[in-house]
């Protein structure tokens, strides 16, 4: 039988802090995990900040046990992609290939992807001095010197941040001028710890098991230069993983999932019984634990308005 009570789409900590709460509360959920099962804590080595693990963990290793905690407590699980979802009427349909599942519910939990450089070596040393965020890795980088690749706030709040670890931060931009705000800007040019090189493009990062180096460009002269770094922290955007989602649900220019809070559940859309949590709605904090946090809020909202409703 494909008919459930709850789908939860995604597998990041939203998605199975979703799965651990409503499958205690006797829901059964179904996780359509994806083949990219996890969210982005799979490409994270070393996670220190999320409580409860005093020496730190692997990213891998926690996400498999948040899964297996969610199984214990009877979650299903489908380690495929979703193809397309109906939102139009009850029950919800949610099709992954050929296979139509039903739900009264959906939980949306497909999380968000850090825009990349493209670099081959870019993705070999993820996790070995390559970053997407300072909040999560600067405190590994401490009395190092970092390249920042980008121009906007992001990139800036990045590199104000590793000033409190790093000895040197160097902002790559490709432009001649920063896109940033005008104070972040400004907080910027007065760090000693920060400089600038402008109008320039990483060409490649080197290191055998860690970053020791980045070749640059110059995109007006064509002049290339290297310049020594124990780590590269790319900040140049993250996009929301809601492609599947576009014209079924609201969504804001950016592509984030709009979780107005409906009817009094704070993480429901603006269609009713369907509620998003994680990176795919929030694209202030982008933590695991916020993402969690999330996931048990939307779980909650989901339950409730399931015995609204009379399932």
């Amino acid at each position: 039988m494909n008919h459930r009570k709850l789908i939860i789409i995604g597998s990041g900590p939203a998605g199975l802090t979703a799965a651990l709460y409503s499958a205690r509360a006797n829901l059964a959920p179904l996780v359509i995990e994806g083949f990219e099962a996890g969210g982005q804590l799979m490409l994270t080595s070393e996670v220190e900040n999320y409580p409860g693990f005093t020496d730190g963990i692997l990213g891998p290793d926690m996400m498999g046990i948040f899964r297996k905690q969610a199984e214990r407590f009877g979650t299903e699980y489908i380690t495929d992609d979703v193809s397309e979802v109906d939102f139009t009427s009850s029950p919800f349909k949610v099709s992954v290939g050929p296979e139509v599942y039903t739900s009264e519910a959906v939980i949306i939990s497909t999380g968000a992807s850090a825009l990349m450089l493209g670099l081959a070596n870019e993705r070999r040393l993820l996790g070995r001095g390559v970053s997407t965020c300072a909040t999560c890795d600067g405190a590994f980088f401490k009395g190092a010197e970092l390249i920042v690749v980008g121009g906007g706030d992001t990139a800036v709040e990045e590199a104000l941040f590793l000033t409190r670890f790093a000895d040197k931060v160097t902002v790559v931009h490709r432009r001649e001028t920063l896109r940033a705000s005008k104070i972040m800007q400004d907080r910027a040019f007065a760090h000693p710890k920060i400089s600038f090189i402008w109008d320039s493009v990483v060409e490649d990062i080197v290191g055998d098991n860690k970053v020791e180096l980045v070749k640059l460009r110059n995109v007006s002269t064509g002049e290339t230069s290297e310049i020594t770094a124990g780590g590269v922290f790319i900040a140049i955007g993250h996009t929301p993983n809601t492609k599947l989602f576009e014209a079924k649900i609201d969504l804001d220019q950016a592509g984030y999932i709009a979780a107005p809070g409906t009817s009094g559940y704070s993480t429901q859309t603006n269609i009713e019984g369907v509620f998003a949590a994680g990176d795919c709605v929030d694209h202030v904090y982008r933590q695991a634990i916020t993402a969690a946090g999330m996931g048990c809020m939307a779980a909650i909202d989901a339950e409730r308005w399931l015995e609204s409703k009379g399932h």
